[in-house]
């Protein structure tokens, strides 16, 4: 349903993106490091799991205004660069997530963590936003299918942020370590994420 090059660039900005510095993957550093690695991995999972959700009203709501309205889809597009370009330049200006703040409170059980994860991505609007920004500029539109290739995309934005919250919280203490000893990492991360959210939002915009 995509193809190669279409996937390959979108794993590829996905992944840069999703590495950055933000709150759900400080949240499960923190978990991991404060709880442990099974803790850390639970709560990461459920984080990833829980773009589900925004993929299904994005395949959804995307391919219903190219149905109703080209128009409808290109404003679209328009607005979600203009987001991307506003995200970018808050990651320009963020002084780094270096340092996660430790996981407070009673211990929970594993299930209890995944599905607080699970939550806390589902119901955040500015997840939303950002797949309903994020996604329709990989779709192509000519090929058909749309409701299809976003959902694919989605679901390869779940696969590869479940690998990396994983791995994040299965080696929260080693990774929390490593960005304590090196403050600046954090730093140049938000710099990449940001000119890549800034490009997206360029090239969206420009997108015909």
């Amino acid at each position: 349903m995509l193809t190669f090059d279409q996937a390959g660039a979108f794993v590829l900005a996905a992944l840069l993106i999703t590495a950055s510095p933000g709150p759900d993957n400080l949240m499960v550093l923190g978990m991991g490091m404060s709880r442990g690695r099974a803790a850390g991995v639970a709560f990461g999972l459920g984080c990833a799991l829980g773009c589900l959700s925004h993929t299904l009203l994005a395949a959804v709501g995307v391919s219903a205004l190219v149905a109703a309205s080209p128009l409808a889809f290109t404003l679209l597009k328009m607005a979600g660069g203009l987001y991307l370009c506003w995200l970018g330049w808050h990651a320009l200006r963020s002084a780094g997530g270096t340092t996660a703040a430790q996981a407070q409170g009673a211990p929970q059980s594993l299930g209890r963590l995944f599905a607080k994860g699970l939550l806390a991505n589902a119901i955040n609007p500015k997840v939303v936003l950002f797949f309903l920004s994020f996604l329709p500029q990989f779709v192509d539109t000519a090929r058909g299918e749309v409701a299809g290739q976003t959902a694919a995309l989605g679901l390869l934005f779940t696969l590869q942020a479940a690998l990396l919250f994983g791995t994040l919280g299965l080696f929260a203490g080693q990774v929390g370590q490593w960005l304590q000893r090196r403050p600046r990492a954090g730093l140049w991360l938000d710099r990449v994420a940001g000119t890549v959210f800034i490009g997206l939002g360029v090239r969206l915009i420009l997108s015909r």
